[in-house]
Formats: C-alpha cells, sequence, structure tokens
C-alpha cells in the first residue's frame, strides 16, 4: 500500500460535531461565492467560481497524474465553465490531509484512499475476497460498479461524494531473498513467518488467520526491514510494489486477496452547489476518464507482473484447492470481524454482491 492508515479509527465519531460546524460555515461561503458570482456576471464561464482545486500526494508517474490529465482534458471537451487548478505532489498536504480538506470543502476535488480514521467503515476497502479477478473487479469497484452505492452511504456523512474509484491492483504476499519458502497452503505453509502489514486492524486479523505472524509497519520501513530481516515477507502488494523491491524479494505468491483502490471524491455541497449544467458536464469527463483509467489499468498491471516474473522473482499462483482454503478462512473469520463495524446491512449486500450468497 502507498501509505499506512493507522490512527484512531473512532477519531470521526468522537469530532463529528466539530467537522459538521466546520462544513457548515464552509458551506455558507460556497454559497455566497457562487451568489457573487452570478451577481457579477451574466455567464458562469467568467464568474471568479469557475476554478476550482484537484489536488492528489503522488508524482507524475502514479495514476492519479494519469487520470488528472485525463480528466482535464475531457472537462474542456464538455465546454465546461470550470477550470483545473491542478496540484499534485502532495503540495497541498499528504493523502489523509486531502481527505480532510475535502471533508471540509477547502479542496473541491482529490483523489486518496479511504481514511478509515474519519469513519471506520472505510476498512471496507480492505475487506479480503469481494473479488478476486479483474472481470469481477471492475463489475465491483468500477464504473457505475455494484459497490459504488455502500461508499456514497459512507461518503455522504462525510459531506463528500465519490466520482468513482482508480484502480491500483491485486493484493498478494511477498517473500524476501534467502528464505526459500513460498506459502500457499494456509495455515500449514505459514507457521514461523513474520510478514508486515498496514497497521490496521483488518490486516493484523487476516493474516494471523491465516497463519503468519503479522507484523504492523508503515511502509516507509518496509524495504529496510525486508532488507534486514526483520521481516520475513510482506503482504497487501500489488504488482507495482513488488517490482519496487524487487531487490529484495525473492518469490511472489498471488492470493490476489484484495483488490487496492483509491477514491476520487469530491466535496458533496460543493458539487450539489454548482449549476446543474456544470454537475452534467463535470460528471460526464469523470465517467470517460475512469472508463480509459479501468481500461489501461489492467494492462499496467499486467506489465509490471511480467517485469517481476522477468526479473526473475518466483510467482506462484495458488492451486483451485489452496484458493478455496484461503477464501473460506477469510470468509470465516474476517468477514464477521468486519460486520462488527460496519453492520448486517452493508455485509449482506457485500455477500451478494462477491456471490456468497
Amino acid at each position: 500500500m502507498f501509505c499506512s492508515k493507522q490512527k484512531n479509527v473512532y477519531k470521526w465519531e468522537n469530532t463529528k460535531m466539530e467537522f459538521k460546524a466546520k462544513r457548515n460555515v464552509l458551506k455558507g461561503l460556497v454559497s455566497s461565492c457562487l451568489l457573487a458570482a452570478t451577481l457579477a456576471t451574466t455567464t458562469y464561464k467568467s464568474a471568479s467560481a469557475e476554478e476550482f482545486i484537484l489536488a492528489h500526494a503522488y508524482p507524475s508517474e502514479h495514476i492519479f497524474h494519469h487520470t488528472s490529465v485525463i480528466f482535464t482534458e475531457e472537462l474542456a471537451n464538455q465546454n465546461s465553465g470550470l477550470d483545473v487548478d491542478y496540484h499534485p505532489g502532495g503540495t497541498l498536504g499528504d493523502w489523509t490531509s486531502l481527505f480532510e480538506q475535502s471533508m471540509e470543502g477547502v479542496i473541491p476535488m482529490s483523489m486518496a484512499f479511504g481514511a478509515s480514521e474519519f469513519d471506520g467503515r472505510l476498512d471496507l476497502t480492505w475487506l479480503g475476497y469481494v473479488v478476486d479477478n479483474w472481470e469481477d473487479a471492475r463489475k465491483v469497484y468500477g464504473p457505475n460498479g455494484e459497490i459504488l452505492d455502500v461508499y456514497d452511504e459512507i461518503f455522504a456523512d462525510l459531506d463528500l461524494k465519490a466520482l468513482g474509484t482508480i484502480p491500483t491492483g491485486f493484493g498478494s504476499v511477498a517473500i524476501r531473498k534467502g528464505s526459500n519458502k513460498s506459502p500457499t497452503d494456509f495455515p500449514s505453509d505459514a507457521k514461523g513467518l513474520k510478514v508486515r502489514v498496514p497497521p490496521i486492524p483488518i490486516a493484523i486479523e487476516r493474516l494471523n488467520n491465516w497463519g503468519f505472524s503479522a507484523v504492523p509497519m508503515p511502509f516507509a520501513e518496509l524495504y529496510t526491514a525486508l532488507q534486514l530481516g526483520t521481516v520475513d515477507g510482506r503482504a497487501f502488494g500489488p504488482a507495482v510494489e513488488i517490482w519496487q523491491m524487487r531487490d529484495v524479494l525473492e518469490s511472489y505468491v498471488l492470493t490476489r486477496d484484495y483488490f487496492e483502490h483509491a477514491f476520487w471524491l469530491v466535496n458533496k455541497s460543493w458539487f450539489e452547489a454548482l449549476p446543474e449544467v456544470e454537475q452534467e458536464k463535470l460528471l460526464a469527463a469523470a465517467d470517460l476518464t475512469l472508463k480509459k483509467i479501468w481500461d489501461e489499468a489492467q494492462t499496467i498491471d499486467s506489465d509490471f507482473l511480467q517485469k517481476v516474473r522477468n526479473h526473475g522473482i518466483n510467482v506462484v499462483e495458488l492451486s483451485p484447492e489452496e484458493l478455496s482454503k484461503a477464501k473460506q478462512v477469510i470468509y470465516d473469520k474476517e468477514w464477521p470481524f468486519m460486520e462488527k463495524k460496519v453492520g448486517s446491512n452493508i455485509m449482506t449486500r457485500l455477500r451478494e454482491i462477491s456471490g456468497q450468497s
């Protein structure tokens, strides 16, 4: 994962009134600005409210930048009166800060991962075996995907709206050089192996249930830990990250236990205050962008996996029996664990989406 997400998952519940108060003030400011712009000119195009900030925390190589560039072009193609004020590379804060600033309406549009410190239900983004292949991933997480309504219910409580999800790829387990291990039969093969996980409860739960010794650790410390043997491997690793750490890895076991995706977010109050015609143009541009990104993402993921193979890392597929066994552990233990956080209604819907019911 590009960064760890562990903070107090109950922070949002404890500060809900404070954020609501901030949003109410910001809603008033947004409305005042739009009213002033309308009075100052007869065309929305020339109004001072035409420019809005789009920000994310990643460099030009990242899919967030690619998405932003395409969106800016598509928005212009729609003859929109909105102009993008683009801030990549974390110039306005890290991704968690940008998530919060979008909640507050300070930054109207951002790309970030699900910040569960503001709502613990966003740990759903890590939930295991909702899907295990790209075709199903697109149906569930892609444009107009089945899970987006679930996410939007959560985001609405944070004054956010998801334009869609941005795919990174499937996370799997990698083992460092010198271990001579490729665990595939859980829990028997996993015993004695210390594996780094993002410091969030669901990640610890999964790897421990599979028989590993889960070691919560910030992402920034991972490469050195693998190099020194502090941990034997890492979980939650999409192919692009395995390629980045190829010098210290020996095997890559394709558990494909979760589909990593980020959110393309807008502040809900800001969006709803836009003229209807501009809402429609923005959504049309976003939809076209997401279709292109999802078309390209699988190819990008496959290319990185091939690079990993070509580098000499042992890429291992689970047998159908091993995959079924790994899934069952997660469905029996991790899903009830998550149900305590999000409630039975959401988990019932996810069971239907994943084909369990």
